[in-house]
């Protein structure tokens, strides 16, 4: 039993210490490329430096927090729509065979489409403001979702709801008790693809016609030829977004405890 027991605290020593060793590597590479490249890519200290500097002096008026949470507001409001829109579509056309031969050849055909393909339509037709940005990450973060959605409403096993029917359960009934909570992974599926995709947009919509936002930084260290600043911002994004995925998991796993991971 202590042989098991040893064998089983280093095999969680090694799985924890893993993503440091990674994350130290790419550190590693980072610094040894800067360092033979410094016009290409500042070292760390240098970025360092930049971040309190932009605390010192804000940008457009606004600490490097404000310009992370101008990002976080937009995808925010903009998942908070799409899931409730979303999921709601997506268990539609995943149990109705109808909508999913009506609406669900349109978002299988729009499906391929890149989020930032609508960036140019959206501004024409709503122009530069906030509703346009949170439009675009909407439309990036709800399309995913739709499907992620209706495929597993679709691939829950015919045996259960039939059980279900045995049992005197009615269509809502079988739906709420047996559908959904057999789709769980698959909707938190497309939860997640929503998250990385809203992140993904958000920064492309902000970095056309943004006064705030991470993807504002972005384009000003881009155009100011300021790597650092630019740097600063992809690494606040990184840290947000990994802070997203986390939540993510541990409510995925409170919400559905069955499933392995």
């Amino acid at each position: 039993m202590d042989v098991q027991k040893k064998k089983t605290s280093l095999q969680l020593i090694l799985w924890w210490s893993l993503p440091v060793l990674a994350v130290g590597l790419v550190i590693v590479a980072w610094v040894l490329f800067s360092a033979n490249n410094p016009r290409l890519m500042p070292g760390p200290m240098a970025v360092i430096q930049r971040l309190i500097k932009v605390f010192e002096k804000p940008i457009a008026k606004t600490s490097l927090f404000g310009h992370a949470w101008a990002s976080l507001k937009r995808v925010l409001t903009a998942l908070l729509l799409a899931w409730t829109i979303g999921i709601a579509l997506g268990i539609l056309i995943g149990w109705n065979r109808a909508c999913k031969a009506i609406l669900g050849s349109i978002f299988e055909l729009i499906r391929p489409i890149p989020p930032i393909a609508w960036i140019p339509i959206v501004i024409m037709w709503f122009g530069i403001g906030e509703f346009p940005k949170v439009l675009i990450v909407f439309i990036g973060t709800f399309v995913p979702l739709v499907i992620n959605t209706a495929a597993g409403i679709s691939m829950v096993d015919k045996i259960n709801v039939d059980v279900g029917k045995m049992f005197g359960g009615n269509n809502w009934q079988i739906l709420r008790s047996i559908v959904i909570p057999t789709a769980l992974p698959s909707i938190f599926a497309g939860i997640r693809t929503s998250v990385s995709s809203g992140w993904t947009t958000v920064l492309a919509a902000e970095m056309i016609a943004a006064q705030k936002g991470l993807g504002a930084l972005v384009t000003r260290g881009w155009q100011g030829s300021d790597m650092a600043l630019v740097l600063v911002a992809v690494i606040t994004i990184a840290i947000i977004g990994s802070l997203l995925a986390i939540f993510l998991s541990v409510l995925e796993k409170v919400v559905c405890p069955w499933k392995s991971n």
